[in-house]
Parts: structure tokens; sequence; C-alpha cells
């Protein structure tokens, strides 16, 4: 369900459940008060109480929910009422009680009240407390007192701990009516629980019991609720389990843990300043990817294994992932084949074109995701033919291999916005890939697509990450600053997701030629991103943390650009996807790319520096 939709269900849910109770309320109050006057009347009114009865229900009706709308006894989830909310009820009936006693002792003598038994007030609210706070336990009474049925295939467990710990451990699991556990009872070394019951459930037996009463109960698993005792105690009850050969064995961790060691980092999308993009075109990627090989470079990166992550949901035929990170292919190859046994890792360099043609030649991929490559602008720039030698003529010979084959449909490369008026060899480099593919695009039948987008939130190396790291070190007590190199500094942001997202979409949708680029919505200073950063995490800036201006490094821009001037673009029929087709002088390409390469084998920096400016006349 979409989140607009979503708030307006639980808004609508949220205003019934007001209106059921304060109607619910209007009807309680009232009998209330005529239960009050048969009992104090024993069953019998006398005529002349009923002006009364009218008068202390008109008021009893006005002050009581007013009260209990004061008191927030309409804003409570049914399931997880508690003591805390009959405190409320308690406290609201007092005071309405009062509020009604001092009002009839002012008007005693008007007619609506001359006469009028006191004690029937008392005998009112009494019923008042006991009806309305029936009616908001209810629903918990009925869940725990008729649990329904459970699951058929559900874990017998014994829970090793019958405190507090554990009493929430069995509150929860007789809560959840769809709960994979069936607690048969608890163990526990105090003498003074054994035998007792909690929530129906009783304690059998000490820690030692634990083999005994796994073969008598015919237990499955078993919870370790046992947060404050120490190491030898929750040992000895992992040991009890084993000797049961107990299959599962979970522990609970210490209620601080639970509260706050657990509590979720502040999550990417929140740091955008803007709506996560949702690209919904499933059908038509499914379309695209499904029955498909499809290889992925850089498979390991930020990037690449969030986009084999999307790939394998679209039911391709094979994946086969490709990159050097030795370490980083092995994490990611052993997550997919858990999830599509028809992954296929391999390492390998792009820039060894006999091994990327052996690949080529075994896998014959109908798709292929170019994510291999070198992005740290400021590393670039120290390290230029590396940069060069990687994600230009590496991306050469994979547009060489790809070219011609009969098997294969489309090539998409990942690009970025600094590959737009570039400022840094990276994003040089970057530029030159687009470039490379639009002109292989021309010659043959297989499609060429490039996908530009900005800077990924929650990629490794990425600015969020470092400084979550610096306010990390804060947090422990080490002097710790966070840097960033001016004040007005800008960037796009987009998290890995709305990337892999895009880079799907625009795949499916390409002709060949296409630069996409992404509609970002407003750049983010990254100053306040910092800013807001060490507010979230509970310090102050410049106060507990300070943030220090280091310069602009070379290659950097204060603000990236998604496209130049003379590109302009063109819409799609998604709102948030946009082609650009960027011009460039074609011919004579393949020469200056040689002269490029010849350049590089020479590690002759300036005349490389010179050579990039020739082909890309927009290089700074």
């Amino acid at each position: 369900m979409p989140p607009l939709f979503q708030k307006i269900y639980f808004e609508k849910r949220k205003n019934i459940r007001i209106l059921f109770f304060l109607l619910a309320d209007i009807v309680l109050i009232a009998s209330a008060v005529l239960l009050a006057f048969l009992v104090r009347f024993e069953g019998e009114i006398p005529e002349q109480y009923w002006l009364n009865i009218l008068s202390i229900v008109v008021l009893a009706e006005i002050i009581t929910i007013i009260l209990f709308f004061i008191f927030k006894l309409y804003s409570f989830t049914w399931i997880y009422v508690s003591a805390s909310e009959l405190l409320a009820l308690s406290k609201a009936t007092v005071l309405s009680l009062l509020i009604l006693t001092a009002t009839f002792f002012i008007l005693r003598d008007h007619v609506f009240f001359r006469g009028f038994p006191r004690s029937a007030l008392f005998i009112t609210y009494f019923f008042i407390f006991f009806l309305s706070g029936f009616i908001r336990f209810a629903k918990r009474i009925y869940l725990e007192s008729f649990p329904g049925v459970r699951k058929e295939k559900t874990e017998r467990t014994l829970i090793a701990g019958a405190g507090r710990a554990g009493e929430q451990i069995l509150r929860s699991i007789l809560n959840l009516r769809k709960s994979n556990y069936q607690p048969v009872g608890f163990i526990d070394d105090d003498p003074g629980k054994q035998g007792i019951l909690i929530h129906g459930i009783k304690v059998l037996g000490k820690i030692q019991d634990i083999p005994r009463l796994a073969l008598k109960e015919k237990i499955d698993g078993l919870i370790i609720a046992l947060p404050s005792a120490g190491q030898e105690t929750i040992k000895r009850a992992v040991e009890g389990g084993r000797l049961a050969k107990l299959k599962k064995i979970k522990i609970v961790p210490s209620i601080f843990e639970v509260n706050l060691g657990r509590l979720q980092e502040v999550a990417a999308e929140d740091l955008l300043g803007r709506e996560a993009v949702s690209l919904n075109e499933s059908s038509e990627i499914e379309a695209f990817i499904r029955d498909k090989k499809v290889l992925v470079t850089g498979a390991s990166g930020s990037i690449g294994s969030e986009l084999c992550r999307q790939i394998i949901k679209f039911n391709p035929q094979s994946l086969f992932i490709l990159d050097q990170d030795e370490t980083g292919i092995f994490n990611i190859s052993k997550e997919l084949k858990n999830k599509f046994p028809g992954t296929v890792s391999f390492i390998a360099d792009i820039t060894d074109e006999k091994r990327m043609k052996w690949i080529f030649d075994k896998c014959l991929p109908g798709v292929v995701f170019h994510a291999a490559a070198y992005k740290h602008v400021s590393l670039m720039e120290e390290n230029v033919s590396e940069a060069i030698k990687n994600n230009v003529f590496g991306t050469k010979i994979l547009v060489k291999e790809a070219f011609g084959r009969d098997n294969l449909e489309k090539f998409i490369f990942i690009s970025t916005d600094k590959a737009v008026n570039p400022s840094s060899v990276m994003g040089a480099t970057k530029r030159l890939g687009e470039m490379i593919c639009q002109t292989e695009n021309q010659k043959g039948k297989v499609k060429f697509v490039s996908v530009r987008f900005g800077n990924v939130l929650d990629s490794r190396g990425n600015v969020v990450q470092i400084f979550r790291e610096q306010i990390e070190k804060r947090k422990r007590g080490e002097p710790s600053s966070i840097e960033i190199t001016h004040p007005d500094m800008r960037r796009y942001f987009m998290t890995t997701s709305e990337a892999c997202l895009l880079v799907l979409q625009a795949s499916a949708m390409g002709q060949g030629g296409e630069v996409f680029v992404l509609d970002m919505g407003k750049p983010v200073k990254i100053v306040d991103l910092a800013k807001e950063m060490i507010k979230l995490s509970g310090l102050e800036a410049d106060k507990d943390i300070p943030i220090i201006f280091t310069g602009i490094r070379a290659g950097e821009k204060l603000l990236e650009e998604m496209l130049t001037a003379e590109e302009g673009t063109s819409a799609t029929k998604n709102q948030k996807i946009f082609t650009v087709k960027p011009s460039f002088p074609k011919e004579n390409l393949e020469k200056r790319l040689e002269e490029l390469k010849e350049l590089i084998d020479k590690e002759e920096k300036e005349s490389i520096m010179g050579k990039l400016k020739e082909i890309i006349p927009s290089y700074k």
C-alpha cells in the first residue's frame, strides 16, 4: 500500500476507534447513573428522583468525557492497554467525582438538585470506573483468555528464567496469534518460583532439569531469558539445551540492549531532505530481466551488490557477478546464492582483456551492467594513470567484448553527475566512458545505455559513513572532529536503492545511446547534513564536536551538475527520469584514446591531463 493511502487508512481507523469509545462512554455513563439509583433504592426508583437522574447524567457526561480526553483515554491501542491507562482512568473518574460533587454542593438549592441522595454519586462513579475500564481492557482480556488457533507447526519451547524478561517473552508470544512458539513451561533456579504459574504457564524445574524436561515434554527449542544472570548461568542453560539435543537455542539480550543498544541508526532516507523516489514499473523491469543471463561488474561495491539483490527479484536465468575484490565477491556471492542458486562468481580485473573475453564467451550474457570503477575523487587525482586504465580502458575492453554479440541485448554503463563539465580526473574518466558507449551504440545492434546519478548516500566511503564514524568516536570519549572542505559545498544525494531502481528502469526503457538522469530534487548542503547528523546523535555541533573547513580539494566542485547547458533534457514516461543526448566530436575518438593510452604507459601526468582536455573540451 502506498504511504499516502497507509496514512489515510490508519488515520481513519484511529478516528473510528475514538468515535466508538466516545459513544460507548456516553451510553455507559448514563447506564452507570441509572444503575447507581437502582442500587441505592433497591430496584425501585421513586418518581421524584428522575429529575435528579437527568441532571446527573448531563453533568457527568460533560465533565467525565472532557476529563477522559484530557487524560488521553481515547489515545491508546486495545492490545497494549496497561496499568498506566488504568491509573489515568482512576484519576479522571476521581477528579470528575470531585467536580460533580462541588457542583451539586454549590447548586444544592436548585430544583434539579434538591433532595438528591449523595451516596448515589459515589455509586455512580464506581460503575463508571468499572464499565469504562472493562470496555478498554476487554480486547486484551479476550486475546489472553482465547489465544485463538495457532500455527500447526509451532515449536514446543522452554523459557529459562521466570523473571521479568521471561514474563515479557511469554506475554509477547501469547499476544502474537501467529507466533512460531508454543510455550510449555519455565525453568528457574530460584526455589521460591518452583511450581508457580505465570500467565498460566508453570515453572517446571531448574536449569539442571532441561535435558529431562526436554525429553518428557517433547521440547523443540529453548529461549534463555536471563539478562541479569552471570555468564556461568547462561552457559549452563546453553549446555543443558545442547545435552537435550535442541536445535534451536536463543538468548534474550539485556533490557538495556533491547531498549537502547538496538535502536536503528538514522536511515539514509531521513537525510535526503526529500521523499525517497520509488520507481514502480516492476512489470517492465521483469519483462526485461526475466529468463536472461545477466552479468554485473563491480558486483561487490555498494551499487553493484544492491543491483544484484534487485536483479534476482525479477527471475533472471543466471546472474554472473564479477569483481577484483576477493573478500567482497565472497561475501556478496554467499548472500546471493542463498536466495538465487543461479549465481556464478568471477574474480577478475576488467582491464585484463583475455580474461574478459573468456568470461563473455563462457557466460554469453544477454544484459551487462557495468558498475566497476574507481570512484574517490581526491584519490584519483593522485593516481591519474590507474583511474584512466580502469575507468576508461577497462570500460573500452568490456564494450569491445559486448559489441557484435548476437546474444547480448543491452550494455548499461553506470555513470555519475561528476561526468558533467568534469573538474576531476574521475569525472573525466566517466565522461569518456559515456562517450565510448555512445560511439559504439551507432555501430551495431547492441544497445548501449548510460545512467547518471549523484552521490549515493549510504555507499562505502561516503560522507555520511565518514561523519558517522567521527561522531561515534567522539561519543566514546576520543578526540574527534568533522572535516568539510567548504561551508557552501552542496551535493545531490540518493540512496542505493533509488540508484539501482533507476538503473533497472532506465535499462528497461533504453533504446540505445541515451544518458538517463534522475530528478533528485534540491542539492543538500554538506554542512547542514553534518549538523543534522550530530544533532540526531544527541550531540551539539561546535560544542561537543567541532566542524572544521579544510578547503576545496583538487578536482572538487562546490556544486555538481546533472547536465550541461547544451544537453537539455527529454521527458520519459516516468516523471522522475529524464534523458539527455550529449553531443561530442566523435571523429578521431579512437585515435585520441590510443594516444592517451601511450601517455599512460609513459606515466606523463601533465601530458595525460592535456590529452583529457583535448578529448573533453569541458574538462577543467
